[in-house]
């Protein structure tokens, strides 16, 4: 099991889904005709739950590298391999080109979007082809805030500013014809790190989903002061969530199959677990309530 990470790094985070701190947004533009040969992408920000107030990170741009010389933005023609280094494609042909996205630039709270809430990131509309890579361009103005304190998070030392994820057609979820939209959850359990007291890094890790393809488990547990801290992990995948005040929880992302749920609980309560949980793709799992005792 995974919980481990939570404490291996000495404070690291856990959940799902980014608030815009600055500015909000929606995605009203999603309905707006489409000029002939173009396609929309909207990218949507979400993250994985930790032991601190707010973990505010600054976003200055977000852009993506389309390759128009492939037939469209699905899986049809997904013959491209590689991480973002050792792919079977030129990032400067004349078929690739970066295009920007619409976002509006600020410092984004990640742990005021958990438990599957989630915020349009970037919206944009461009000409059809194959979008290889994303990429998201970190600012300087990022901070912790911990036990009412807040805390300088600098990037890790060696660590880019700029943030390159490579996709592949499939990967997408193309909701309307020729509209695709990306779920991009901001792995805080891995991406905060604590070295010492009040010195934090960020070395950000992003993993992206779909609603349709992946599965989510929801529930909710009692009492608040248990201050409980859920974990759905089987042998190849976790996702941790932290219950709001009213002790609901949600994790989202997972691949399909079957989990087991582990309730860390504090202040003198008993953790408990509960298995042979089945998640299926764009469904959700509904647990019974935990009530949770000393």
């Amino acid at each position: 099991m995974k919980l481990s990470k939570l404490y291996g790094f000495g404070a690291v985070i856990l959940l799902t889904t980014l608030v815009f701190y600055a500015c909000s947004k929606n995605d009203s533009s999603e309905q707006q005709p489409l000029p002939p040969g173009s396609q929309q992408v909207s990218l949507y920000l979400t993250d994985d739950p930790g032991f601190f107030n707010n973990v505010m990170v600054d976003i200055k741009s977000v852009k993506v590298l389309i390759d128009t010389c492939s037939k469209n933005n699905r899986g049809d023609d997904d013959d491209d391999q590689g991480n973002g280094h050792g792919h079977d494609w030129d990032e400067k042909n004349s078929c690739t080109n970066w295009q920007s996205l619409d976002i509006k630039p600020g410092v984004y709270d990640l742990l005021s979007l958990r438990n599957g809430t989630d915020t349009l990131l970037a919206n944009g509309i461009m000409p059809k082809g194959k979008i290889r890579l994303i990429k998201v361009e970190l600012g300087e103005n990022n901070s912790l805030v911990k036990d009412s304190t807040k805390y300088p998070l600098k990037l890790w030392p060696g660590a880019s500013s700029t943030i390159i994820i490579t996709v592949k057609g499939g990967d997408w979820d193309e909701f309307q014809p020729d509209r695709f939209r990306l779920w991009l959850d901001f792995d805080v359990a891995r991406s905060v790190i604590r070295v010492r007291d009040g010195v934090f890094y960020l070395k950000p890790v992003i993993h992206l989903f779909t609603v349709k393809a992946t599965g989510s488990v929801a529930g909710t547990i009692v009492p608040k002061d248990a201050w409980p801290v859920i974990s759905v992990y089987n042998a190849t995948d976790t996702a941790y969530a932290i219950p709001w005040h009213n002790g609901e929880w949600r994790a989202r992302g997972l691949k399909q199959g079957t989990y087991s749920v582990f309730v860390n609980a504090s202040n003198g309560y008993q953790d408990t677990t509960i298995h042979n949980i089945e998640v299926k793709a764009g469904k959700e799992t509904d647990l019974p309530k935990i009530t949770l005792h000393k």
